[in-house]
C-alpha cells in the first residue's frame, strides 16, 4: 500500500509552491527534535527509526495516488494541483540523505533524532510521516522504560493491544514497549512481525464459562498443560489461589509446573503476599505472582514501597496509551539551505518561548562520555563548519555561563542510513535497539533518571551555533523594526 498521501495537505501545497517557483530540486536540510522530555522526565528513547526509513524506501506516488490530487479543488472550484505538478509527483524518485540515531538511543531536549538533507520539495513532503511514525514510537519506548526501571528488575510485559489507539497504534506500542525493554506482549500480530516473545493464558470469560473455577482451571491445564497461569479474581481472588494450587498439584503429578497466577483486581499488594504465602506453603515456590490492572510506574512504585510480592507486572492501558502524556510534541524544522554559490544559508524561526527558537545550520550531535562511559553531556554543532570543542552554550538561556564537562571519549549520533536516496546502512535488529537502550541508561546518572524532579542531562550549543543563531536572532528582529 502506498504511504506517499499519508501527510498534511499543506506539505503537498507547500511543495507545488517551490515546483511552481523553481525551487523543487534546491537543497535544504530539516531536523527532527523535540523540545520538552516526556512524563517530567530528563530522556527520551529514539524509537521509530526502521520504520521511518522503511517509510522513505518504499515512498513513490502512484497512479492511484495522483488521480485522487487531481480530484482536489481550490475555492475557485478549480483544480488545487496543475497538472504538469502531479506529473512531477508520479516521476519522482527520492534523493534524500537522511541522518538518524541509531533506534533505542537516549536523545534529549533539541537535539536532533533525524536529519533530512536534499531536495526541499521531497523534505517537506516527508515532515509529517516522519514525525507520526517517530513521535509515537519514541514517546512509547520512553514510557516502556520507566515502568521496566519502576519493576526493579522483575519482567514486565505489554498487554495493552485492546485498549491502543488502533490496529496501527497497537502494533507500534507493542514495537516501541520492546525497545523500551518489556520482556515480551500478549499481542501475536507483533510477535509473529517484530520476533517479540509472546504471552498469555486465559480470561475471566474461561472461567465464567465453567460451571466453577475449579472446572475452569482443570479444563485450561487439561487442554494447555506447559502453559498454566491461572487468573484467580473472577470470584473470591485468595479462593481462586486456593483453587490453583490444587490444580498445581495434580499438573505436578502428571510432570508439568504451575507457571503462576495472575492478580487483576483488589489490593494487589496485599493479595500478592497472601498469594506468595499460599504459595510458599504450598511447595510452589518457583510459581510466579502476576499482577496487572491499570498498573504504570507510579502504581508499581507504591506497590514495592508496600512491600508487595509480584514476580511479572502485565501494563497495558497506561502504557500503550502514554496515558499521563499522550504526545510527544515533536517537531520538523529547516536548519539551512543551500545557495546557489555553494554555500548554506542558515534559517531559524523565532517566537516569544525561546524553548520554540530553532537552531539553524546543517546539525549533529556529539556525545561526551566519561572514562566508564557514562553520558556527561552532549553537544549540538554545525557538521558543515565543523567541532569547535566540548563547549555547551545553553540552548534556552543564552545568558548562562557556558559548561566545559570533563569527557574520555567522544561519538557523533546521528548516521547515515540513506545517501541520496540509496540504502547506505541497514537499521539495527529490534533485540539490538532494546540492548542500546538498556545500555545508555545504564550510562545515565541516577539523577537523570529518577521520576521525581530529575536533573536535566547538559545539552548545548557549540560555540559557532551559539554565536550564528544570536546573529540571526538580531538580524530578523532588526528587519521588524
Amino acid at each position: 500500500m502506498s504511504l506517499a498521501l499519508l501527510t498534511d495537505l499543506y506539505q503537498l501545497t507547500m511543495a507545488c509552491g517551490y515546483w511552481k517557483g523553481g525551487h523543487a530540486e534546491e537543497e535544504a536540510v530539516f531536523h527532527l527534535t523535540y523540545r520538552r522530555p516526556p512524563f517530567g522526565g530528563a530522556y527520551a528513547i529514539a524509537g521509530g527509526i526502521a520504520p521511518a526509513l522503511d517509510y522513505l524506501t518504499s515512498l513513490s506516488f502512484t497512479e492511484d495516488d495522483v488521480a485522487y490530487l487531481a480530484t482536489l479543488t481550490d475555492a475557485t472550484k478549480g483544480p488545487l494541483f496543475p497538472a504538469d505538478f502531479l506529473a512531477y509527483l508520479r516521476n519522482m524518485t527520492l534523493s534524500l540523505t537522511v541522518d538518524c540515531v541509531p533506534e533505542g538511543a537516549l536523545v534529549f531536549p533539541h537535539e536532533p533524532i533525524v536529519r533530512v538533507r536534499g531536495p526541499i520539495l521531497q523534505a517537506q513532503i516527508v515532515e509529517t510521516a516522519l514525525l507520526d511514525i517517530v513521535n509515537f514510537q519514541t514517546l512509547i519506548a520512553t514510557k516502556a522504560s520507566r515502568v521496566v526501571s519502576a519493576a526493579r528488575g522483575a519482567p514486565v510485559v505489554e498487554f495493552g493491544l485492546r485498549r491502543s489507539q488502533g490496529i496501527d497504534g497497537g502494533l507500534a506500542a507493542s514495537r516501541a514497549s520492546y525497545i523500551g525493554g518489556c520482556a515480551g506482549t500478549s499481542n501475536v500480530l507483533a510477535g509473529k512481525r517484530f520476533g517479540i516473545p509472546v504471552v498469555g493464558t486465559h480470561a475471566h470469560a474461561w472461567v465464567m464459562f465453567h460451571q466453577d473455577e475449579l472446572h475452569a482451571f482443570r479444563a485450561y491445564a487439561d487442554a494447555l498443560p506447559g502453559n498454566c497461569t491461572f487468573l484467580v479474581d473472577t470470584y473470591d481472588t485468595l479462593d481462586g489461589v486456593a483453587r490453583a494450587i490444587e490444580v498445581g498439584k495434580e499438573l505436578r503429578a502428571k510432570g508439568y509446573p504451575l507457571l503462576g497466577v495472575r492478580l487483576d483486581s483488589g489490593d494487589l499488594a496485599y493479595l500478592s503476599i497472601e498469594a506468595r504465602r499460599m504459595l510458599d506453603a504450598a511447595g510452589f515456590s518457583d510459581t510466579k505472582v502476576v499482577a496487572s490492572n491499570d498498573l504504570d510506574e507510579h502504581v508499581i512504585g507504591s506497590l514495592l514501597e508496600q512491600g508487595a510480592k509480584i514476580d511479572v507486572y502485565g501494563v497495558g492501558t497506561r502504557l500503550v496509551t502514554a496515558y499521563d502524556q499522550p504526545a510527544l510534541g515533536g517537531v520538523y524544522k529547516l536548519g539551512a539551505t543551500r545557495q546557489a554559490d555553494g554555500t548554506w544559508r542558515e534559517a531559524i524561526k523565532l517566537s516569544e518561548q525561546p524553548i520554540k527558537i530553532s537552531n539553524p545550520g546543517v546539525l549533529q550531535v556529539r556525545r561526551l562520555r566519561g572514562p566508564a562511559g557514562e553520558l556527561v553531556g552532549d553537544v549540538i554543532y554545525d557538521s558543515e563548519v565543523g567541532f569547535s570543542g566540548p563547549v555547551l552554550h545553553d540552548i534556552e538561556d543564552p545568558t548562562r555561563p557556558a559548561l566545559s564537562p570533563g569527557f574520555a571519549t567522544a561519538e557523533d549520533l546521528l548516521v547515515t542510513y540513506l545517501d541520496r536516496g540509496r540504502v547506505a546502512r541497514e537499521p539495527d535488529p529490534l533485540p539490538a535497539a532494546r540492548e542500546r537502550a538498556a545500555r545508555d541508561l545504564a550510562a545515565l546518572s541516577i539523577r537523570s533518571r529518577r521520576f521525581m524532579n530529575p536533573q536535566p542531562y547538559p545539552v548545548g550549543l557549540d560555540h559557532h551555533v551559539h554565536t550564528r543563531k544570536q546573529q540571526l536572532i538580531a538580524a530578523a528582529r532588526e528587519q521588524d523594526v
